[in-house]
């Protein structure tokens, strides 16, 4: 498999491919519906959903950020971040995570918080969000709750992350 992927922003056209790929890569539809959710939410940020695709544009990773806040200060949620499982250890899902971040970063965004797999993320500049004294209102192990600076210029605040209501947090 290719780990030459081309990466670009989510169109109209690839929500149905997108959902596909939240349903093969989860064992629940939760991450599937959360997605949808963000769409129709204050939170979704156009440009910020990313996909990986194959050589024939269709769609095989997906990547998303969008807008949460660490106390009051607005910084973006990545996640969910899913691959079709035929295209998982390709490349697809880091190229789609490294696109949505330099997206973020062209535009100015600044911060990014991540809840997930703590031995994958620090490959993207990840850290464990808790030695900056970042936290969730919700139980999760502490390195699984990690942030980025985008802007070496700007450190991470300090603060309670408050996620997009679709998330349920």
């Amino acid at each position: 498999m290719s780990n030459d992927w081309t990466t670009r922003a989510e169109t109209r056209a690839d929500i149905p491919a997108v959902r596909a790929i939240e349903l093969a890569a989860f064992d629940t539809p939760l991450e599937a519906d959360l997605v949808d959710a963000l769409r129709a939410d204050e939170a979704w940020i156009d440009g910020l959903s990313v996909v990986a695709a194959r050589p024939d544009g269709t769609p095989a990773g997906h990547a998303l950020l969008t807008r949460c806040h660490i106390g009051d200060v607005p910084a973006l949620c990545l996640g969910p971040v899913a691959v079709l499982p035929e295209h998982q250890g390709t490349g697809a899902g880091a190229a789609a995570v490294r696109a949505a971040l330099r997206a973020a970063a062209d535009r100015g965004e600044k911060y990014v918080v991540v809840l997930g797999h703590p031995s994958y993320y620090p490959r993207f500049g990840f850290t464990r969000a808790s030695a900056h004294g970042i936290g969730v209102t919700i139980d999760v192990p502490d390195e699984a709750l990690m942030a980025l600076a985008l802007d070496p210029g700007h450190p991470l605040p300090a603060g309670t992350v408050r996620y997009a209501a679709p998330f349920g947090i």
